[in-house]
């Protein structure tokens, strides 16, 4: 996740501070090149099982698999991938350019004795975006596995899941200027800069922002400016085509004895943080402009279960009702669920002492809001280009199964609501993955469900209607819209304006949902 907090902790780091030296990054780089450290050759080395338990916090597995092998890859693998420390002269040997000196000039290790002791990682990340396959070289704080111990309140996280969901979930559209607010190790700058201008990234964490700025030299990344400050104040007065964020939503007790780490933690009572950003996001925007953000929300009291979505009506009620929302809940826990979650995520488990005291500060935070469940998903704010175009997006829904190009999806959607503005078209398109299953009762031969499928983006399910699903199958751009509504109403022997009204507004969801396109 991200750092953005709307205050400053005094926990001192036990680790270095990044040096984002201009010379000694483009000579690292260089040596990381030679030395081919990438994903696939380090998982040609030691092992394709190897290298998915090092995702699963262990590192023995790789240890046994390279035991004796002092080459290049190898060293620089259990340096800068594990972290772990390595004799001088192997590593003298794989740097070249930059050298042991070099190395811990730029704050990645210290000397001791005849050993380089790692105080960063350094790992290959791969990505996929609009553009093709990359990868760059990201570096970040020594994990609980490489420090074998808790984490310190200012550690800077690397690529985890939460920074991979984002990523997937932003939509691949160029802009001039973009914002990634709260950039921890930057990641999410360096992916945004591809598309964009110029990419301003901010933090409030100075550590975080030094990572940020040697993972963009490392990459040879020159469009992004980094700021340090709070939430939007480095950017007062200042307007973006595109903002992103993972901001620090976890939601924690502030209470003594509860452990507040920069990366998660927002410092502010149950979901307020995910809600000032929203509040404050859309005056920072330009005209057609959109903020995308990963979230936290509560649902509190009785009225979750009148309504069903409480916590997702909070997240409407905290956007202006002129603007296009789209909100997408992927997974809701109840408040032992989530408490247990990230008290684990902080490296206690219930059997230690510890874990009884915390969980008692989670459960007994929510009871004094009455919470009684906690949503996670996506977040989409968008400005309108221009007055009178129609009613704004307002979509909160539901999704929990998996998706894939989410980014692209998102982009479509708005697309489609914006040509809708002017009515449905005259012809319309099946998108190339939609399928169709029909469900029968044994000796029947009309279905009793009949149902869209969607295979990619959202991957909806849609039940529909004999007439809904003959209108979709004809469209293949033979005939128009009203031609095929005309034929159906002969077909099922209804009158063509009843058949209509009772079309239309169904049509045009399935335009949304991308089920129906505008184009072949």
């Amino acid at each position: 996740m991200r750092t953005l907090k709307t205050r400053r902790v005094t926990a001192v780091s036990a680790t270095l501070t990044p040096v984002p030296d201009p010379l000694h990054s483009s000579a690292l780089a260089a040596d990381l090149d030679a030395a081919d450290l990438r994903s696939e050759p380090l998982r040609r080395l030691w092992g394709e099982e190897e290298d998915d338990a090092l995702a699963r916090g262990m590192r023995e597995p790789i240890l046994r698999a390279i035991a004796g092998d002092d080459g290049v890859l190898a060293t620089l693998g259990r340096l800068l991938v594990l972290g772990m420390p390595q004799p001088v002269a192997p590593v003298a040997a794989a740097l070249p350019r930059l050298g042991v000196d070099g190395l811990a000039a730029l704050g990645l290790a210290r000397i001791d004795g005849d050993a380089v002791v790692p105080t960063a990682l350094l790992r290959p990340q791969s990505f996929v975006d609009a553009d093709g396959i990359g990868e760059w070289w990201i570096a970040s704080d020594l994990d609980e596995v490489a420090l074998d111990g808790a984490l310190p309140a200012d550690h800077v996280l690397g690529v985890g899941g939460a920074s991979r969901t984002l990523a997937e979930i932003i939509m691949p559209i160029e802009v001039d200027r973009a914002l990634d607010l709260g950039t921890g190790c930057g990641i999410q700058a360096l992916l945004v800069a591809r598309h964009a201008g110029a990419v301003v990234a901010t933090d409030i964490s100075a550590r975080a922002l030094a990572y940020a700025e040697l993972n963009a030299r490392l990459n040879g990344v020159s469009n992004i400016e980094f700021r340090l400050g709070s939430m939007f104040e480095p950017v007062e007065g200042e307007a973006f085509d595109l903002i992103v964020s993972n901001p620090p939503f976890v939601i924690t007790p502030r209470v003594e004895g509860v452990p507040e780490y920069e990366y998660r933690d927002g410092g502010l009572v149950g979901d307020a943080l995910v809600e000032q950003f929203l509040r404050a996001a859309p005056s920072f925007l330009t005209p057609g402009g959109v903020a995308q953000l990963l979230g936290n929300w509560e649902s509190r009291g009785a009225q979750r279960e009148l309504t069903g979505r409480v916590g997702l009506d909070r997240v409407s009620s905290w956007v202006p009702a002129d603007l296009d929302l789209w909100v997408i809940q992927r997974e809701e826990l109840s408040p032992l669920g989530y408490a247990e979650l990230w008290i684990r995520d902080g490296g206690t488990t219930p059997r230690d002492a510890g874990f009884t005291p915390l969980l008692t500060a989670w459960l007994d935070d929510f009871a004094a809001r009455g919470v009684t469940a906690v949503g996670f998903g996506y977040i989409l704010v968008r400005r309108p280009a221009a007055s009178g175009q129609g009613a704004p997006l307002r979509r909160l829904e539901r999704l929990s199964q998996p998706v894939s190009n989410v980014g692209g999806a998102l982009r479509s959607g708005l697309a489609a609501h914006d040509l809708l503005v002017d009515g449905l078209p005259s012809t319309l398109f099946t998108a190339p993955d939609v399928t169709e299953a029909r469900h029968l009762l044994p000796g029947n031969d009309d279905p009793s469900i009949i149902e869209l499928r969607q295979g990619g983006g959202f991957a909806r399910t849609i039940t529909v209607d004999p007439a809904v699903a003959a209108f979709v199958g004809a469209c293949d751009g033979d005939l128009t819209v009203m031609q095929i509504v005309a034929a159906l109403a002969d077909l099922f022997e209804v009158p063509l304006a009843d058949l209509w009204a009772d079309l239309e507004p169904r049509i045009r969801q399935l335009v949304l949902d991308g089920l129906l396109v505008f184009e072949q």
